[in-house]
């Protein structure tokens, strides 16, 4: 009877022990409490949040859709944060260990939600927004949320006694060491911005910049732009090249041109040269698929000079669209007009040619 009274009373008194001091119906207690949380935690997730996503999925506010969908995590981790700290107040445990565990817990989800209601508010920005180009709206998006994750983890370093200003000093002189070596990405860096500021082409743009790429940029990024080009190739250019190089847009071409050389041969009579331009211009006129009056437009078919082997007229025309392919269509058009005008008043198209002259003794 001895062993069994001693083994009940050192297993109550191991009960009451516990685990470094803790009871153990205290540890059963917070255990019942953090387990019922994360019950409410699922039923939460697949009720609440699934019904709210069916419902904003049927709005067409696409602010609604992303908020929602953007908050799902820190809102599963909300239950976690809370049951933790039930359950824990019901510990006799050391309170300054488990207040600083609530508090970086907390902290945690102040920052991710932070974090994530940066996205949707970037939507609405990149809405409304005109003084600023979409892309370098996204650069500021990604630099705010970097700073976020930054700030947040700072602030849990600090909350169990971690120091940063030490850390900050020597991350700045590491810095300043990577600066003296990584010159060129940070002219690349600056260059990128500038680029975006002056909003000198954006994603989707054809750009030409002499002597270095043509072709549709498909991604501005931090270092370098990434560009297609017309073989389908794909071209990442280092982002000064934009800045010290001069770059035409030709997305923002409102018109584009037409200038060719029309070159008769010289046997041409002064009627036909007449005539051949005034059906040129009035044809041009007469369609639809030319501007001859709109701002910065004009039309002009003259005589330029007389070449070596040809008397050549000077074309300068505008079409009304300011797409390629329905350029060339237009070009196509015009061509096979001017071709069919000169035959039909029965002058020729002139071609190099040298004349010889053989002297007989």
């Amino acid at each position: 009877m001895n062993v069994l009274e001693n083994f009940k009373n050192l297993f109550l008194d191991v009960w009451k022990e516990g685990i470094s001091g803790i009871n153990i119906s205290e540890i059963l207690i917070a255990l019942v409490i953090f387990t019922f949380f994360l019950f409410l935690r699922g039923v939460f997730s697949k009720f609440v949040v699934k019904k709210l996503e069916n419902y904003v999925s049927k709005s067409t506010n696409s602010f609604d859709n992303s908020l929602v969908y953007s908050m799902e995590g820190p809102a599963k981790f909300f239950p976690i944060v809370l049951g933790f700290f039930v359950s824990t107040s019901y510990l006799t445990v050391d309170s300054g260990m488990v207040d600083t565990i609530n508090r970086s817990l907390i902290t945690i989800l102040i920052f991710w939600t932070f974090h994530q209601i940066v996205g949707p508010f970037s939507a609405v920005i990149k809405s409304v927004g005109g003084l600023i180009s979409r892309d370098l709206i996204n650069w500021i998006i990604k630099a705010i949320k970097v700073l976020i994750l930054v700030l947040g983890f700072a602030a849990v370093l600090d909350l169990w006694g971690i120091k940063i200003g030490p850390i900050i000093a020597g991350l700045g002189l590491f810095g300043v060491a990577v600066a003296l070596g990584a010159q060129d990405l940070f002219k690349n860096l600056i260059s990128g911005i500038l680029v975006l500021v002056e909003r000198r082409f954006q994603v989707g743009d054809w750009i030409f910049v002499d002597g270095i790429i043509e072709g549709t940029v498909e991604n501005i990024g931090f270092r370098s732009t990434v560009v297609r080009r017309f073989d389908k190739s794909l071209a990442t250019i280092p982002n000064f090249q934009f800045a010290e190089k001069a770059v035409i847009n030709n997305s923002l071409i409102t018109n584009r041109r037409i200038n060719w050389v029309i070159g008769l041969e010289y046997r041409t009579t002064s009627d036909q040269l007449t005539s051949i331009k005034n059906q040129i211009e009035n044809f041009i006129k007469s369609n639809d698929n030319f501007s001859t009056s709109s701002s910065g437009t004009f039309l002009s078919v003259k005589i330029e000079q007389f070449a070596a082997s040809s008397i050549d007229i000077r074309l300068i025309c505008f079409t009304k669209t300011n797409a390629y392919l329905e350029w060339i269509n237009v070009k196509d058009l015009l061509a096979i007009e001017i071709k069919s005008i000169v035959e039909k008043n029965k002058a020729s198209f002139a071609f190099p040619s040298t004349s010889i002259y053989v002297e007989k003794n």
